[in-house]
């Protein structure tokens, strides 16, 4: 009974935090947020002194705004902005550009693909063709569109703000040939330096796994699935790890917090994204150690708004 109630709390708190998306902007800010916050996190937003990793994102979303994050977060401007930094061999080829969802000129692309939005967050705005021939391109059109039209101020996104509404389309990268898998290596940095890999395992099944890992490769309990593995348990470690810590310390110094994603096929990685704000600063399935942990790692700047 008592988990039906919390399953039937949070699904009132979050229509209210949509419908507070649709009208709560003219009371400011800072407001919009703590409310957003409060409803979707059932705690109160500290803003004057935040301490612990949600607050702290939330407080950057406010004040810790720069034109170069729009470049960072746009999925295709981005590419120059990482190959200047570590290299153009990181970055997946781009196949294609288009301002609309309908003008995609699908006879230019190979028979495997993957369309992304440009401004997109989160996984959304994604689709892929592992077979043209029995490609549903007008199914693909559809998602696309529904993502074109996301708004950066439900969440408020800030860097989202300015990101030109398009589409590419990349080349596909081949998960592994035995488990059909292509695990995201999302790492954890703070100014340049990173504290841990999250890796994401069974996308291809539907049965999503996450486990943190330290540059030691040593499981690290952040998380639920982390605490609770045996002893002893561990995850291939890719042969470019090393390698990926250090192209993750490069490409987030200057940050305050980003989360670099990255895929790694046999030996050679590849760059994903640079996120400011995973799930926007409102994951509840954090553990209160971790959202102490990160908190602390975050050295808050001046404000600049």
């Amino acid at each position: 009974m008592k988990k039906i109630i919390n399953l039937l709390a949070d699904a009132i708190c979050r229509a209210m935090a949509w419908v507070w998306s649709k009208c709560g902007h003219s009371f400011g800010d800072e407001t919009y947020l703590k409310v957003r916050y409060f409803l979707l996190m059932r705690k109160k937003l500290n803003l004057d002194n935040p301490r612990i990793y949600s607050e702290k994102l939330q407080w950057l979303k406010l004040y810790n705004r720069k034109p170069e994050y729009t470049t960072i977060v746009d999925k295709y401007s981005v590419k120059d902005y990482v190959a200047n930094i570590i290299g153009g061999e990181y970055i997946i080829p781009t196949l294609g550009v288009w301002d609309s969802p309908k003008d995609i000129v699908f006879s230019v692309l190979p028979d495997q693909f993957v369309l992304k939005t440009t401004h997109g967050g989160g996984g959304l705005g994604v689709v892929i063709c592992k077979d043209k021939r029995n490609f549903d391109k007008e199914a693909a059109i559809r998602t696309l569109e529904k993502n074109m039209k996301t708004d950066w101020k439900i969440q408020m996104e800030w860097p989202y703000k300015d990101v030109p509404h398009r589409i590419i389309a990349e080349k596909y990268i081949e998960p592994d040939l035995v488990t059909k898998d292509l695990p995201d290596y999302k790492f954890s940095c703070f100014d340049g330096e990173v504290t841990d890999v999250m890796v994401c395992i069974g996308r291809s099944t539907g049965n999503t796994m996450f486990y943190f890992f330290n540059k030691e490769w040593e499981l690290l309990p952040l998380n639920k699935l982390g605490k609770q593995a045996p002893k002893g348990f561990t995850l291939p470690k890719p042969p470019c790890m090393d390698e990926m810590f250090d192209m993750a310390s490069k490409l987030s110094k200057g940050f305050p917090y980003a989360r670099v994603d990255l895929y790694a096929v046999g030996n050679k990685p590849y760059f994903g994204e640079i996120t400011f704000y995973p799930q926007s600063g409102f994951d509840r399935n954090l553990l209160p150690e971790t959202e102490s942990f990160y908190g602390e790692k975050i050295n808050l700047p001046q404000k600049n708004k």
